[in-house]
């Protein structure tokens, strides 16, 4: 391999981030990783979550989740931004 050859992933990613398609994917990566970091319970409890321009909308079948999500919203956008790996999020909503 000559000292300019990239891997196949990183020429993806740099495709991704020049195409202006990053924030698209990241906001993908976050709904599929919310059942992961928040365990079987909150994702029996949620009817859907969406990402729109780095806002996570949560909507809950619970109004005790909904009330103990938003208190604990701040965290939960750390949470799911570190499991993506990249300031996806930068706010929440948590929705009846």
């Amino acid at each position: 391999m000559s000292a300019n050859a990239v891997s196949l992933g990183e020429a993806l990613m740099d495709y991704i981030r020049e195409s202006g398609l990053e924030q698209s994917v990241l906001d993908v990566q976050i709904e599929e990783v919310w059942p992961r970091v928040m365990g079987e319970t909150v994702k029996k409890l949620t009817r859907s979550v969406e990402v729109k321009d780095g806002v996570l909308y949560v909507h809950v079948n619970s109004a005790a989740l909904k009330a103990q999500l938003f208190e604990n919203r701040f965290e939960l956008v750390r949470k799911l931004n570190e499991a993506v790996g990249a300031p996806a999020l930068r706010d929440c909503r948590i929705l009846g």
